[in-house]
């Protein structure tokens, strides 16, 4: 393909992701779903090229930057709080399922070597960070329940990775050892964090003394190709270290980060994001034409794999169910017992959970790097696929009616001990104590009257709102309503004096631009 041919196909797929995201939102389907089945709609439009995706080549660009954006905004108190709650999901889970899966697959055809079928089981087994963000975008969960999906998301590519590479090392040389994949595990682990700790730090130093928010910006939207590449060229885990990376810039950016540069960052980060979300489902439907060629045809894969790959899906779906609610099990049973730090989720915060297994891109990549002429390949690959597709059809647009039915209740446990008003409350006392301290001469002489007025006033009446929220929230609404009026009044009169070459274009983008942050600061009040 010509590189002007391979350019205009890119720009193509970006066109095609605007109208599946319109036509998703239009039909209140999941974006994920409408752009899997879209992309593999276009696979077959007569005089479209195939598409032949290069597995480690989608791991390096996509993986990365989705890993990184999913550690910088993850809470990270409670990440630490349900740490073996995520490590059980992140790695038990993903180890239980392959394994239940290479035994299936073994009494489906006893003439696979093991290898190839723990091979399938490591792919499979691990739900996608890509399609847990797009389904969790669109659903509200307790916060317990939300962290331990997003954290096992963002932790267990690590152990599919691995689990993979060993089983088809297996299956190539013939040789496996349990005890040698546990300790390289481990091993790739605590070298990946240990590299996140090194280039996040780096970051962090690097930040401050850049200066140039652009220069800044830039450097930030390298940090997750950075980490991920150094930590497969050191050969230890480039997710965890990816990760490990965006928790530690994460925790900095906030003191490193000013105000400006956060804003602009988040813009710009916000919708490389949604590019390469969307894309990486396009590319998922896009490959779906060299799959099914492989296997022969549609009526040739329904015929011969139809009932393999439908148990396989069970397979892994059963195996998950019964890995979440054999843990909240175990938690009920500690409880029992008189161990209380963790509570379980109940069946139905557990039938949540298990549910919310969708796979996507990892799972895809490893099944099309599986060697040629390895034992098995084109089942793996037909059934891999057949699982990406099955889990974001079929979970990904029935999760938020699961969560509808479980009615979760958010346990008082995970409530923060202050609320949004009572922190607004604080921060006002705190800034009030500072104007209180500067408002006076060194002689005694109030010099900023106007502003000690306005922080006491503002410190009284944020304390009184956080003491009657619900009086004041119906009022409040109401007042930013009229302020948006008059920011939409005032951005017409702006517009009207510029298109009159009244104004220059500077004042327009000066003034307008305040009127950006006024909207958005009543758009966030209302909220």
């Amino acid at each position: 393909m010509e590189p002007t041919h391979l350019f205009e196909l890119v720009i193509g797929m970006f066109v095609a992701i605007i109208a599946l995201h319109y036509v998703a939102h239009r039909l209140g389907l999941p974006p994920s779903v409408a752009l899997l089945s879209g992309g593999a709609m276009l696979a077959f439009v007569p005089g479209l090229p195939a598409i032949a995706v290069d597995p480690e080549l989608v791991l390096v660009i996509f993986l990365p930057p989705l890993l990184l954006d999913g550690a910088w905004t993850i809470a990270l108190g409670r990440l630490r709080r349900h740490l073996i709650g995520i490590a059980s999901l992140a790695i038990g889970a993903v180890f239980f399922t392959a394994a239940v899966v290479a035994v299936v697959t073994h009494l489906i055809f006893p003439s696979l070597p093991w290898a190839a079928c723990a091979a399938l089981g490591a792919i499979v087994s691990p739900p996608d960070a890509v399609s847990a963000r797009a389904v969790l975008q669109r659903v509200k969960l307790p916060r317990r329940l939300q962290i331990l999906l997003e954290g096992e998301s963002l932790l267990n590519d690590a152990s599919g990775l691995v689990l993979f590479r060993f089983a088809i090392a297996a299956g190539i040389t013939g040789a496996f050892s349990a005890s040698e994949a546990v300790g390289n595990f481990f091993l790739l682990a605590i070298g990946g964090a240990l590299v996140g700790v090194v280039i996040g730090t780096a970051w962090v130093l690097l930040a401050r003394r850049l200066g140039d928010e652009y220069l800044i910006i830039a450097a930030t939207a390298l940090l997750s190709w950075t980490s991920y590449l150094l930590g497969e060229f050191l050969h230890v885990s480039g997710v965890i270290a990816t990760v490990t990376t965006g928790l530690v810039a994460s925790w900095h950016q906030h003191t490193v980060l000013s105000a400006a540069t956060r804003m602009r960052g988040s813009a710009f980060w916000t919708v490389i994001v949604f590019l390469m979300e969307a894309a990486v489902f396009i590319l998922i439907g896009l490959s779906l034409r060299g799959v099914v060629e492989r296997g022969g045809g549609f009526e040739t894969v329904a015929a011969t794999l139809g009932w393999p790959i439908f148990m396989v899906l069970i397979a892994l779906t059963v195996a998950r169910f019964l890995w979440v609610f054999g843990s909240d099990f175990a938690i009920w049973l500690g409880n029992r017992l008189g161990l209380k730090r963790y509570k379980p989720v109940g069946a139905r915060g557990a039938t949540v959970l298990s549910w919310a297994g969708v796979r996507g891109v990892v799972t895809l990549a490893l099944a099309l790097s599986v060697p040629e002429g390895f034992p098995g390949r084109d089942f793996i690959l037909v059934t891999s696929f057949a699982v990406i597709l099955g889990t974001v059809l079929i979970q990904g647009t029935t999760l938020g009616r699961v969560i509808a039915w479980a009615k979760l209740v958010e346990p008082s446990s995970e409530k923060a001990p202050l609320t949004l008003s009572q922190a607004e409350a604080a921060m006002a006392q705190a800034q009030l104590v500072t104007i209180q301290s500067r408002a006076y001469d060194t002689a005694g002489n109030l010099i900023h009257p106007q502003l000690l007025v306005r922080y006491q006033r503002r410190a009284v009446s944020i304390v009184d709102y956080a003491a009657r929220t619900e009086h004041y929230t119906p009022i409040l609404h109401a007042h930013f309503d009229v302020v948006l009026e008059a920011v939409a009044t005032g951005r017409r009169e702006l517009i009207r004096l510029h298109r009159a070459g009244e104004i220059d274009d500077e004042t327009l983008h000066e003034l307008e631009r305040d009127l950006d942050l006024e909207e958005l600061s009543a758009i966030s009040a209302k909220a």
